[in-house]
């Protein structure tokens, strides 16, 4: 006969006992839990979400490309000499507007003034032994005519004046390449622009081999923008400039300020295999100095602007399994989600093919929290082109 100790019943006991009370706790909280579910509207699928909202509306869109783009100058020169002499005179400032022709320098033209005398008296000297030559040719034409020379003493006064000729004519060229190093002696500008920092002072001697030159001009008016875009956009922009002129606008580094506006000139000839871009150029007039050189600008391509287009604000697009929906507000204040097809975006508004009609309510913030049905509270703020009506609760 099994016989069973006092502590151990006791034990028995106060577990059953320890058992029922977390049963029973168990049970309240789940009450409890139950109770305080339920909203003001008695659940979850009645309570009221804020959100923001916009209407879809119909309005011109343009379709923008968009790049990172390098400004060069038009055309930049170093100005260098094409001779060697002393420099005497600088004729500019630095930073200053120069136009072509204008004059930037000199160099001491004395040397060459003295070759010039030198190669002036030498073809003197060489035209006259030319006339004296002709004089006798001529006699000893006559003379061999009367038999009294023979041919080959005609012959050869008949070389002498050829090489006279070719003495003279070596002179000539020698008085005209002097003349013209008197001309370099005056640097001018060869092209309009604006002056960069002074490489060489008055009183050195400078020569044509000189790497760095005198100064550097940088042609601003109009400018230059180099950027990229992506290969695959390439052949659209092409078709689009065989149209008409494509018009590029310029950005600050953040794509907030707007710089200039140009012209679209071209594309080059080839992709770069390393990065799947093309490169194109633009220009533009620059007449308020607002690009310089190795400046770096966002670059907006207009290719054209689609007409009565039904646009939402492009933070009320939403993507999910299905694709890409809205969530639309109905007239008793509750959200409804709807398919819908995009067919392009700027970046502010988006282009709606097919799911939302004008005048339609989208929903623009506070999508997270809607489902199908649920209860709507419109708020102020939002997207751009949202209504910002005052709040219903405030009433």
């Amino acid at each position: 006969m099994l016989k069973y100790s006092p502590y151990s019943l006791a034990g028995r006991i106060c577990v059953c006992v320890c058992l029922t009370m977390v049963l029973s706790g168990c049970g309240k909280t789940s009450a409890d839990s139950k109770k305080g579910g339920q909203g003001k509207h008695g659940g979850f699928g009645d309570m009221v979400i804020p959100v923001a909202v916009a209407n879809a509306e119909v309005r011109d869109l343009p379709v923008t490309l968009s790049g990172l783009g390098s400004v060069e100058a038009f055309n930049t020169v170093a100005v260098k000499s094409r001779i060697d002499g002393q420099l005497i005179q600088v004729a500019f400032h630095e930073g200053q507007e120069v136009k072509q022709g204008d004059l930037l320098a000199v160099i001491d033209p004395r040397p060459y003034e003295v070759q010039l005398a030198q190669a002036q008296a030498t073809l003197f000297k060489d035209q006259s032994a030319l006339r004296d030559a002709k004089v006798n040719l001529d006699r000893f034409q006559q003379l061999y005519k009367d038999g009294v020379i023979p041919k080959q003493q005609l012959d050869t006064q008949d070389s002498l004046v050829g090489q006279f000729d070719g003495s003279v004519r070596a002179d000539q060229a020698q008085v005209d390449t002097v003349k013209l190093n008197l001309v370099y002696t005056r640097i001018t500008a060869p092209v309009g622009g604006r002056v960069g920092l002074r490489q060489v002072d008055i009183g050195n001697i400078i020569h044509a081999a000189d790497p760095n030159g005198l100064v550097i001009i940088t042609q601003l008016q109009p400018i230059a923008v180099i950027f990229s875009l992506p290969q695959d956009n390439l052949q659209s922009v092409y078709q689009h400039m065989n149209k008409g002129k494509l018009t590029v606008e310029a950005y600050s580094r953040d794509d907030q300020t707007k710089l200039t506006t140009g012209a679209l000139t071209t594309i080059d000839n080839q992709i770069d295999t390393t990065t799947g871009t093309g490169k194109l150029k633009a220009v533009f007039e620059n007449r308020d100095r607002s690009l310089w050189p190795n400046e770096f600008v966002n670059i907006h391509l207009l290719l054209e602007v689609r007409k009565h287009n039904t646009v939402v604000p492009t933070a009320a697009i939403q993507r999910g399994p299905q694709g890409t929906y809205v969530y639309s507000v109905k007239a008793d204040k509750t959200a409804a989600m709807r398919p819908v097809t995009v067919s392009f975006s700027d970046g502010t508004y988006a282009a709606i093919a097919q799911g939302i009609n004008p005048g339609d309510t989208v929903v623009t913030d506070g999508q997270d929290k809607l489902q199908e049905g649920t209860h709507v509270e419109i708020r102020s703020g939002g997207a751009p082109g949202s209504d910002q009506p005052s709040s219903e609760s405030g009433q």
